[in-house]
């Protein structure tokens, strides 16, 4: 016969299967297409196949083969691929279907003549979403299809379990994210380009401070005392130290022991754990940079940050520009500095230096419509007046930025503005209304970096959870002697969700902390 039949699909599960508000009661029931695919396992066991073999062969990539095709195109030719079967179509004595490989698609064609009756018959067998190896040449279709014309085939991994189908199967969102692998494949390269852009991020960023003369460690992450951020630690327990140990919350203490040390540009890619709320922009697992230059302030590090943010948007989007949300935004240096408590009050309507303390300022919020924590102190009512202007939408604010000199008492770790009293010398970058980032001239002074501690435990005691622990070991360190220094944090899920024009951070983490389900 002459292969030019179109490919349609012949197999499709419905979504409720899928779907976490839709599964059946009983977890013991098998699906029935899950028992047949069941009983074609044994039936291939029971012919000697094994459908999970140790080996595989493949000669070529389908992405190589399709660049290539013209080249490879003739009976002459002899190529083995691989591949999920993502369509199919059996019509008596000839079989079309698609695989797709970690690189493209292609059709393949089977014909009785070809690959004899007994090895034809296992076609029977297969069912989409199981995994093949075809051996044969490669032609044109009738229709213009690029196909593997099949001299030999075999299984390599039978699925047990349909696929969704990929317009109707998976459009749930807790459902994509709670099992990343079903959303990869029904929703393909829209989700691996997410996640592509997610590793060309973390690389061109290393790329950047590898050729400014940084270097990179790491430090631990099962820590005797948290520090280096304002948040809730995860606690867990060493058996044979018989300690209770912290999950990090930061690096930040760590690295700056490097500088003390004499590294003078070190940096830090890697994993933090915060005990907190899940939002778009939370997730208590999460990715973060740390880079520290000795000899350097906070103006140093806006110019390299905003020039290292830059040039991964060119590495990754080939330009300084991303679209976030809907909103164009230049990435290209340099950015506007804007004065936090200067913007509080223009998109706020509250004056923070009429307000000395948290009461007169709390007043203030509560008459504006802001909700007030009681427990709160005074940098931290600041802080929640500063997500409070954010949310408003103002377009202005969607634009890139860094917010500068911060109050002392939000910002433990920072040292006092050389110029301005009661602030310090602290900046945050902002991008589509993410704030990304924080960063400081960093405190080396030990007696007062101790006084700022010592006031951190008195708001604990107070009931702010989240205040900082005092590290008599750091304030050792401190006492050794630092070198002026600056440091920039940058959180790489949220920078990813710029570069990936992603609303969740749930969007941008394969596996997102997820709250548990009545099956859990």
């Amino acid at each position: 016969m002459e292969p030019g039949i179109p490919v349609i699909r012949v197999f499709v599960m419905p979504a409720v299967y899928y779907g976490t508000k839709h599964r059946r009661e009983n977890k013991n029931d098998m699906p029935e297409e899950r028992e047949i695919r069941i009983q074609r396992l044994h039936a291939l066991r029971d012919q000697g196949i094994e459908p999970y073999p140790t080996t595989v062969e493949r000669s070529h990539t389908i992405a190589d083969v399709q660049q290539h095709f013209d080249e490879f195109v003739g009976p002459e030719g002899n190529f083995t691929l691989v591949g999920r079967v993502r369509l199919l179509r059996v019509m008596g004595k000839a079989t079309f279907a698609t695989i797709e490989d970690g690189t493209g698609r292609i059709q393949v064609f089977f014909r009785i003549n070809d690959i004899g009756e007994e090895n034809y018959r296992q076609i029977k067998l297969l069912d989409v979403g199981d995994f093949i190896e075809a051996n044969g040449y490669l032609f044109v279709t009738k229709t213009g299809e690029h196909t593997l014309h099949v001299r030999k085939w075999r299984i390599i991994s039978k699925g047990l379990r349909p696929l969704p189908e990929k317009f109707h199967g998976l459009e749930d969102i807790e459902t994509r994210q709670r099992k990343r692998y079903l959303d990869l494949i029904a929703n393909g390269e829209e989700v691996k380009q997410v996640f592509a852009t997610r590793s060309r991020t973390i690389s061109a960023i290393r790329r950047f401070l590898d050729d400014h003369g940084y270097l990179e460690f790491e430090t631990p992450i099962l820590q005797p005392l948290y520090g280096g951020a304002t948040a809730r630690p995860f606690i867990t327990h060493h058996n044979a130290l018989d300690r209770d140990l912290y999950l990090r919350i930061a690096v930040e203490l760590y690295l700056k022991r490097l500088i003390v040390g004499g590294f003078e540009r070190v940096y830090e890619l890697g994993r933090n754990f915060r005990n907190e709320g899940i939002d778009r922009s939370h997730n208590p697992e999460f990715t973060m940079l740390e880079f520290y230059q000795a000899y350097a302030d906070y103006n140093d590090m806006m110019k390299l940050t905003e020039e290292m943010i830059a040039y991964v948007a060119r590495q990754v989007k080939g330009k300084p520009v991303v679209t976030y949300q809907g909103v164009e935004i230049d990435l290209t240096p340099p950015w506007p500095r804007i004065p936090l408590l200067e913007a509080i009050k223009q998109y706020t309507g509250i004056d923070v230096d009429q307000y000395p303390d948290k009461e007169s300022l709390g007043a203030a919020m509560r008459e504006q419509g802001y909700e007030v924590d009681p427990n709160l102190e005074r940098g931290r009512l600041i802080d929640d007046l500063k997500g409070a202007m954010f949310r408003k939408g103002i377009p202005e604010l969607k634009q890139a930025m860094f917010l500068i000199d911060y109050p002392l008492d939000l910002s433990p770790l920072t040292k006092k503005h050389r110029s301005k009293p009661g602030l310090v010398e602290r900046f945050q970058p902002f991008i589509g209304g993410l704030e990304v980032g924080n960063a400081f001239t960093e405190l080396n002074d030990p007696l007062d970096q101790r006084a700022r501690f010592e006031d951190q435990m008195r708001q604990r005691a107070q009931g702010d959870e989240e205040a900082q622990i005092l590290d008599e070991d750091f304030l050792e360190a401190l006492e050794i002697g630092m070198p002026p220094t600056g440091g920039v944090g940058i959180g790489i899920d949220r920078l990813t969700m710029v570069m990936a024009d992603q609303e969740s951070i749930r969007d941008v983490i394969l596996f997102p902390a997820m709250r548990k389900t009545t099956e859990e």
